[in-house]
């Protein structure tokens, strides 16, 4: 299933001197997500993965994008936890390279990095922030 996003933006003012301008996305509603899987949306032409690890009662977003293979497949990798910290992760479904749910790096001991993007919850709707 491929979602379409809408803009919003949201201005915070700091310090009475800064202002800072956020721009989260409408990804899709949460209950388009299964729990402890992913889906793809789509925005202009960039392929982002939304996860939901009901698991850990978390959200993330990352790149479609496998840098492996370049194959669009990542919202359909095997999400789960590694290591003393437990960090979350996702498997590619087709080679297994992992990668951090958090940070993006590779997991598998290879140079690739995913991007991640903040995923915020509001009203049964999924936002993702994006420069």
């Amino acid at each position: 299933m491929m979602h379409t996003f809408e803009f919003i933006g949201v201005t915070h003012d700091i310090d009475s001197t800064l202002i800072v301008e956020e721009k989260w996305l409408f990804a899709c509603h949460a209950d388009d997500v299964p729990e402890n899987g992913g889906v793809c949306v789509k925005s202009n032409q960039e392929q982002i993965a939304v996860f939901n690890f009901a698991r850990r009662g978390e959200w993330f977003a990352t790149q479609n994008l496998c840098p492996h293979k370049q194959q669009m497949v990542l919202s359909r990798g095997m999400i789960g936890s590694t290591g003393d910290q437990c960090e979350p992760k996702v498997a590619c479904p087709f080679h297994k390279k992992t990668f951090s749910l958090v940070t993006g790096k590779c997991l598998s001991g290879d140079e690739y990095q995913i991007k991640t993007y903040p995923v915020k919850i509001n009203d049964g709707k999924v936002y993702i922030q994006v420069e």
